[in-house]
């Protein structure tokens, strides 16, 4: 199979150039926007988090079935790319209203709206990340698209960390609710000439055997019988869990401990301009070492620079940044990584099994992710309400230490445990080159 064109791999990226207005905002301002705005306690969101997104996380196998059994003349995945834009639109801006009601109403509110935010980005992005699988089989090739996809991902969410603030301000004055909501709409229309752009860009070119029958359970069968598949998922939850719980904590760090709430889009948009230059440089990494190699070289790293992190003074705002490109730097190659070996463990289980089911490969992926994420925001949640945080005033020792472990010892625990992870993926390179051989054997016969 040719090379993919820069059109197309650029076309695939605006997708998570789109999908960055949203996820990027949960991660970096919804937790705080909850606490601080909202009135909700932090035990409170916690349990929200991780309510709403385990609730969601099942969902995800669901769209899975229902994105692999789609059949229309654009293809299976792509139709949800325009399917998508209305109902993630409006939850944006349902999620950020604060509507006037007593205490017990605005948390049923915040459940409802989170709940249908979080379906609507699954409806959308859930087919958009299967897209990896069927557009090549090319191993380099998907790790190339998938560097820039997250090359677009790191654009994204970098204008969402300069942005939002700022245009929450613009827009609202000294209505901070309408000016959140103003600013999701305009992420509204954005995304919708993104997602758009990366409809008309890419092209679907594998598609599963002509004569398979499957069912949900065989789905989930196969899935449960793919091994290098199990250790992603399990390694995929442990990375989400570092990164969320450092991103989601980053605006406390810098409000309450260092007390430059002016420096909080730039310590997030160094992060993701880092992240999004070690995405870039993947393609070329993978060419000199093997995909898990790499990846155990990158997260021994990251545990290292997160332990160092709680030593720096809150002052030395100069070396908090160092460790935080560090940082970038070195998770950004993960994700191109992951979701490449992903796209590879959909060709393993083809061989494997005579069946292929990309949408559910991938939406398991997404579950694993978004259990992480309801983890990191339970842990937040009540290491913040243990310890005694209270919105908007001066914090207690106690909580002031607990931030300052939520973004050093706590996620570089969880990078440790990934760490071990990794060791237990089993896919090597030739392995999978002797499985997309007989794959293209079987192919070549007009039955198959």
């Amino acid at each position: 199979m040719s090379e993919l064109k820069i059109k197309e791999k650029i076309g695939y990226a605006m997708g998570d150039v789109a999908s960055n207005f949203y996820w990027r905002v949960f991660d970096a301002f919804l937790f705080i926007f909850y606490t601080d705005v909202f009135g909700l306690s932090p035990a409170a969101v916690g349990t929200l988090m991780l309510v709403t997104r385990l609730i969601d996380a099942f969902s995800d196998p669901l769209m899975g079935t229902l994105a692999d059994r789609t059949n229309t003349r654009f293809g299976k995945f792509r139709p949800y790319l325009l399917w998508g834009i209305m109902p993630i639109a409006a939850a944006g801006v349902l999620l950020f209203t604060v509507p006037d009601l007593d205490d017990s109403g605005k948390l049923v509110w915040a459940y409802a709206t989170y709940i249908f935010m979080m379906l609507a980005y699954t409806f959308i992005n859930l087919p958009y990340g299967a897209l990896l699988g069927v557009v090549t089989q090319d191993t380099q090739s998907r790790t190339s698209l998938s560097s820039f996809r997250f090359i677009g991902a790191s654009l994204g969410g970098t204008l969402v960390a300069f942005m939002t603030p700022e245009l929450v301000a613009y827009l609202g004055g000294e209505n901070e609710i309408l000016g959140w909501q103003l600013t999701m709409t305009l992420y509204g229309f954005i995304t919708a000439i993104l997602f758009s752009t990366t409809f008309f860009s890419v092209k679907e070119r594998i598609a599963p055997p002509k004569n398979q029958t499957v069912s949900f359970v065989q789905d989930l069968k196969d899935l449960s019988q793919n091994k290098p598949w199990l250790v992603l998922f399990g390694l995929a939850l442990i990375i989400m869990l570092t990164i969320s719980i450092r991103s989601s904590v980053g605006t406390y760090y810098f409000k309450y401990v260092v007390e430059r709430e002016d420096l909080i889009g730039t310590f997030t948009a160094v992060f993701l301009i880092s992240f999004g230059v070690g995405a870039a440089i993947t393609p070329i990494l993978t060419k000199y070492v093997d995909k898990k190699r790499l990846l155990l070289i990158l997260m021994s790293l990251v545990t290292l620079f997160s332990v160092l992190f709680y030593f720096v003074p809150s002052g030395d705002t100069v070396l908090v940044f160092i460790l935080q490109i560090a940082i970038g730097l070195c998770l950004g190659p993960k994700s191109p990584l992951v979701f490449s070996m992903y796209a590879d463990t959909a060709d393993y289980s083809e061989w494997k099994n005579g069946r292929r089911s990309t949408a559910m490969i991938f939406a398991a992926a997404a579950f694993s992710q978004k259990l992480g994420g309801a983890i990191a925001g339970a842990t937040i949640g009540y290491v913040l309400s243990s310890l005694g945080y209270v919105a908007n005033a001066e914090q207690s020792p106690d909580s002031l230490l607990g931030i300052v472990l939520l973004i050093s010892i706590i996620p570089g625990f969880f990078a440790l445990l990934s760490v071990f992870m990794i060791t237990r993926y089993s896919l090597s390179n030739d392995e999978l080159i002797r499985c997309q051989k007989v794959l293209d054997e079987r192919r070549s016969d007009p039955n198959y």
